[in-house]
């Protein structure tokens, strides 16, 4: 696994940050990508100089026999594309979310055992501001936690009169999911909370949808129960008319010791009126992509387990699929 070859399934909008943190890495040849879209395929590969372009991702991996392949493909066709490369002994790292329900994540890690190294391309817990979180928490700064609110605000999703909405304008099948902000945008911050803070369970769960043209929800709130009591509120909203189109997080920390709160690109304990860490946004989420990958990269080479490992992100689909069941929404 010195000199590792990868094969890309997918060349839309995102696969470009994942592209730039395959570039990233030592000793990694990009060998081939593929796309049913064939010029966007071309466009990908004359970018990124990659050798050879497809059309058919089974042809591809049977052609260029990789080590690896990075699958950036809707999430319908994850399970079959993730069997196909366990059945070829490729090794797998996929989009999240994983699969569209737990059962389906079930019996897709069940098929593929231990044949292959699977990892899902969960990558808010390697942004860097929600890793400063986490190690500081681990690191006793607050305390023992005994509250979390993390509140998410965007126009993403709605905009004023004469304006269309950014997520929108890029995604505008987004429009008809029934599913939306808790399987789409929520699901990152469910993974990086349980990052931080632990296994939890969820205790409540209400919608709303404030765009009326949408088909599904666009604010939730949520309270959620950490393993050794915590308590924690997700209080989101994507339709939030006059805030920035991407979405702008603050998450506060509540120990017995002290309080963390990271506000959008500042991160502080409360005790202290310095230092203050302040993050680049716009670097951290490529960082983001680059930092999965390379989680993914190491795995390979040394055997280390990964953090976003398939029984890992299981239960962060677990979650996902509480909050629609207690919702009200179904499974």
């Amino acid at each position: 696994m010195s000199n590792l070859r990868v094969a890309v399934a997918g060349a839309g909008a995102i696969s470009e940050f994942h592209l730039h943190g395959w570039k990233a890495q030592e000793g990694v040849e990009l060998c081939a990508i593929c796309d049913p879209d064939e010029g966007r395929a071309a466009a990908r590969a004359a970018e990124f100089g990659i050798a050879r372009t497809f059309t058919d991702t089974e042809e591809m991996l049977r052609a260029v026999a990789p080590d690896a392949v990075d699958i950036i493909t809707p999430v319908g066709t994850h399970a079959p594309l993730v069997r196909l490369a366990a059945d070829l002994g490729i090794h797998v790292m996929c989009q999240k979310p994983m699969t569209p329900t737990v059962a389906e994540a079930e019996a897709l890690i069940a098929d593929v055992g231990e044949r292959v190294r699977f990892m899902v391309h969960e990558n808010y817990r390697f942004r860097p501001h929600y890793a400063e979180v986490a190690a500081r928490v681990k690191a006793g700064e607050v305390g023992n936690v005994r509250h979390a609110r993390l509140t998410v605000r965007s126009s993403s999703m709605m905009d004023y009169p004469g304006r269309t909405p950014f997520l929108l304008g890029r995604q505008p099948y987004l429009a008809t999911f029934e599913r939306l902000l808790v399987f789409e945008i929520l699901i990152h911050h469910l993974d990086a909370l349980r990052a931080i803070l632990g296994e939890m369970s969820v205790e409540s769960a209400s919608f709303d949808r404030v765009n009326p043209g949408l088909s599904g929800e666009d604010a939730a709130i949520v309270r959620l129960r950490e393993a050794f009591g915590a308590v924690v509120v997700v209080d989101a909203n994507i339709s939030a008319l006059g805030y920035p189109p991407l979405p702008i997080d603050r998450l506060e920390i509540l120990g017995d010791g002290d309080t963390l709160v990271l506000d959008g690109a500042e991160l502080r304990l409360l005790s202290r009126k310095d230092p203050v860490t302040v993050h680049d946004l716009k670097a951290n989420y490529q960082a983001c992509f680059t930092g999965a990958v390379s989680e993914f990269v190491n795995g390979l080479r040394t055997g280390a387990p990964f953090a976003t490992d398939r029984l890992d992100n299981i239960e962060t689909l677990r979650l996902m699929e509480a909050i629609y069941r207690i919702a009200g929404a179904g499974t």
